[in-house]
């Protein structure tokens, strides 16, 4: 089940990104999603082959509420109790403020966060046991502005391939294999986030040519007094040896 607002004022709007899922979703795996009044919603259903995982005669049902946000209880509250769903084997698609755009998670039960389309799941089905997979719009200024507004090109980029992978762990989901879609959503989702930042390299800067020390002007040497003879010695051997007269 995925959640919006119907009316093409509305189509392009971050609150509708539960619709934008399930419409994908849809059209990937051949269902049509057709207006049923009793249901008040878009309703494709899938068979056999379909449900991937499933005994021969299952069944799944797309569902898209065509009353409004704050309204949108009322056509999973019908279809669960006409086919006999319990809240564990509903998924409710839909945008979360809390998450940046492309990120995708999964879980079972908690809070509503403020979501007016889940508290009024909440309470017509008297449970928040069902399972939610919760698409990140930004983390704007909470209420109706910014949630009824665009996301930017960017945004959208980003929110697209979050749907593309969530739109991949459907068929274990449509197994009954939660814990193994939510791992492998949950895994992906971390490899993303783990990837370093590519650092741009630094200009260069030219490396400043080294300061020569300045020659210093040569100093000539004092000139040393010269040598003069000492005068020969006269001792005991000069006296015996001396020259000859």
């Amino acid at each position: 089940m995925g959640l919006g607002n119907p009316g093409k004022e509305y189509e392009r709007t971050r609150h509708n990104a539960g619709f934008w899922l399930v419409e994908r979703f849809a059209a990937a795996s051949g269902v049509a999603l057709r207006k049923d009044p009793k249901y008040q919603a878009l309703v494709g259903r899938m068979e056999g082959a379909a449900v991937a995982g499933n005994a021969a005669g299952s069944q799944a049902w797309l569902l898209l509420p065509q009353s409004f946000m704050n309204a949108s209880g009322r056509a999973v509250q019908m279809l669960a109790g006409f086919f006999k769903i319990p809240a564990a084997e509903i998924l409710v698609v839909h945008d979360e403020l809390d998450f940046s755009p492309g990120t995708a998670k999964i879980k079972q039960g908690g809070g509503i966060a403020g979501h007016n389309g889940l508290r009024d799941i909440s309470q017509r089905l008297g449970s928040h046991d069902y399972w939610r997979l919760r698409l990140g719009v930004g983390h704007g200024e909470r209420g109706a502005d910014y949630v009824l507004g665009k996301p930017s090109a960017e945004d959208r980029a980003d929110i697209d391939e979050a749907i593309g992978r969530s739109i991949e762990i459907l068929p274990l989901c449509l197994a009954g294999d939660m814990q193994g879609a939510m791992q492998k959503l949950h895994s992906v989702d971390k490899e993303k986030k783990a990837k370093p930042v590519e650092k741009k390299a630094e200009p260069k800067v030219d490396a400043k040519p080294e300061s020569k020390p300045e020659a210093k002007p040569a100093v000539k040497p004092e000139a040393k007094p010269e040598a003069k003879p000492e005068p020969e010695k006269k001792g005991l051997f000069g006296s015996l040896f001396g020259k000859k007269k």
